[in-house]
């Protein structure tokens, strides 16, 4: 038997396949199948089932196509009622891999419908435990992502008193060398204090991990409940994505309009730019918002614009766009692209540059602008007297904004806000500064 990881950088997600005896199970697999499908073409196994432990929010699954494309059967809990077909795995039932077992808990906390599928090798002893998103490495799941989305819905103080009994009535009962493969690492909006390492062990967890120490239950819903990071808004929608079973990848991705360099866009649908922050600021099309290619590009992409929303993207040349509409696509937003091109504004709009010096002299003449979240503030304002409003809910909180002085935008490290500046400028008649790098400095 062998256990694979594959690991995601940009939403922090990990997915599992194991192999024995010619047989393969995928686990939690990400929106592209090709990975999966090629390790079993290397190893010449057969995929025969893949595992949702829930319907999720951070990211679209690829279980349906690949099922499809497999010949395999998707298992997932009875309450997640999907709308593709599935076999339904709960507790009492059992799947047999070559010559392991997967039998599913049900462990509610993070979502009413949560599984962890614990793997028994050919001992018929618990190797190895799937915790989706209920168990992390130093951490366990949010329990506030579906009070308003999927079929079960379930107020966060329910679920947090379920995600304690989930802990300690299931998985703090498996053996202490049971090895822990969880669904999400550090930097992942599912969870706020994740551990480096990528994998764990049910002992390890119940010796350093804050959720599972002794405490009563009232006391643990209150922790779990305090300083969870933002949710983006595409996180409903992708649930409901995953109910239903996305579309297949790459035909998506060939359905997104491609047009010729210097193509201008309508004037009343947000661009997405995503080329650095020195190329934007050098010229830019009207109405755009900088999110730059980076590690974190799909998650600012759906906290800035809604599920349901439009947009243009552009970027340097193909490579970028290609790259930049596969990231969409991790989080189904490939579907609301109208248009991509490569940047080439006819009449470009330039942004302000900031003469930090005059700045510094006199802040009092500027506002500035904290677009970090709730929980970075909370560590210390960098400007005593600063304005907060995250970048996540800036578009929908701009009439909050002073427009009497000029405003300095700053995040913590200079990718934030690029955004946060960009998208004051599409909609202020003051100059919008981006403190930018600069910010380490202060």
């Amino acid at each position: 038997m062998n256990v694979h990881q594959f690991y995601d950088e940009g939403l922090a997600h990990a997915s599992y396949a194991v192999v024995s005896e010619g047989e393969m199970a995928v686990v939690d697999p990400a929106r592209d199948p090709q990975p999966y499908l090629d390790l079993a073409e290397k190893l010449g196994a057969t995929i025969k089932a893949v595992i949702e432990t829930h319907p999720h929010a951070d990211f679209v699954s690829s279980h349906a196509e690949l099922a499809r494309k497999a010949g395999a059967k998707i298992y997932t809990s009875k309450l997640a009622a999907p709308s593709y077909t599935f076999t339904g795995f709960d507790e009492g039932d059992a799947l047999h891999i070559g010559n392991v077992t997967f039998r599913p808990l049900n462990t509610p906390g993070h979502s009413p419908d949560s599984i962890s599928v614990v793997l028994y090798d050919d001992g018929n002893s618990a190797y190895g435990v799937f915790t989706g998103d209920t168990l992390f490495v130093g951490d366990v799941g949010r329990p506030d992502l579906r009070e308003a989305a999927g079929n079960l819905r379930a107020k966060k103080e329910e679920l947090a008193s379920q995600m304690y009994d989930s802990l300690r009535n299931k998985l703090m009962r498996l053996p202490r060398e049971t090895r822990v493969y969880p669904a999400h690492g550090p930097g992942s909006l599912c969870g706020r204090a994740m551990g480096n390492e990528r994998t764990s062990t049910i002992g390890k967890e119940v010796s350093q991990n804050y959720a599972l120490q002794d405490m009563p239950q009232d006391d643990f819903v209150k922790l779990l409940l305090e300083n969870q990071p933002f949710m983006p808004k595409y996180f409903g929608y992708d649930v409901e994505v995953n109910r239903k079973g996305a579309k297949d990848l790459e035909s998506s991705i060939q359905n997104v309009h491609k047009e010729k360099p210097g193509y201008q866009p309508e004037d009343k649908i947000i661009v997405v730019d995503g080329r650095n922050q020195s190329s934007f600021k050098a010229g830019h099309y009207p109405n755009s918002i900088n999110i730059p290619d980076g590690l974190k590009f799909e998650t600012w992409l759906g906290s800035i614009i809604e599920p349901d929303e439009e947009f243009y993207l552009t970027a340097e040349d193909d490579n970028a766009i290609n790259t930049l509409i596969r990231k969409a696509s991790k989080i189904g937003y490939e579907q609301n692209i109208k248009a991509a091109f490569i940047a080439k504004p006819a009449e470009p709009v330039k942004s302000a540059h900031l003469n930090k010096e005059e700045f510094d002299r006199n802040e009092g003449n500027y506002t500035i602008l904290d677009i970090r979240n709730q929980p970075e503030i909370d560590e210390g304002k960098i400007f005593e007297e600063s304005l907060h409003i995250p970048l996540h809910q800036l578009r929908e909180r701009i009439s909050e904004i002073p427009s009497d002085k000029p405003i300095v935008v700053h995040c913590a490290g200079g990718y934030r806000s690029a955004a946060g500046a960009s998208i004051l400028e599409n909609t202020l008649n003051v100059p919008v500064y981006d403190l930018g790098e600069s910010i380490r400095n202060y």
